[in-house]
């Protein structure tokens, strides 16, 4: 019911402007304003209010691996000897800089993460040496990626109940 909740959180213009913002991350206050129809100041309350509620979070760029030379993009999945494991397992993920996302998942693995490498055998080394040598960590399975073949954010409804 989280969704239930989340929608009372939300008036219809909270979520227009979500949904503007997801589109265009850097659309200035002053021009989303005109652009809905209200005024620069609501939007700025709007915007800090949803920043306080932990709805919006730090605003980002998304930059593009590949071009960057990051060819190789896979996923690996995480069986760990333990659930006492789980806490430090991901704080150690965390500080290898080729994982750019850690989920924890249901089902026989524990953890899913999400690696850019500059190859494959740059991804070899990651999996090896960075990734298997952590204490907790007894299984992985690594499923490579051809391309991402599309990536959005999530687009918000108020018929949603």
């Amino acid at each position: 019911m989280e969704i239930q909740k989340l929608n009372n959180q939300l008036d219809p213009l909270d979520t227009r402007i979500l949904n503007e913002l997801t589109e265009n991350a850097r659309i200035p206050f002053s021009q989303l304003a005109t652009k809905l129809k209200v005024s620069n100041s609501l939007i700025h309350q709007r915007i800090k209010k949803l920043e306080d509620a932990g709805i919006l979070g730090k605003a980002q760029y998304r930059l593009d691996a590949r071009l960057l030379g990051y060819e190789t993009c896979a996923f690996t999945q995480i069986i760990i000897a333990q659930s006492k494991f789980l806490r430090s397992v991901t704080h150690e993920l965390e500080k290898v800089p080729e994982i750019v996302e850690c989920v924890n998942i249901a089902g026989r693995y524990a953890i899913m993460v999400k690696i850019f490498a500059v190859n494959n055998t740059h991804l070899r080394d990651i999996v090896y040496e960075k990734i298997q040598t952590i204490k907790g960590i007894e299984e992985t399975n690594t499923i490579m990626t051809f391309e991402t073949t599309f990536m959005r954010s999530l687009k918000l409804d108020m018929t949603i109940n």
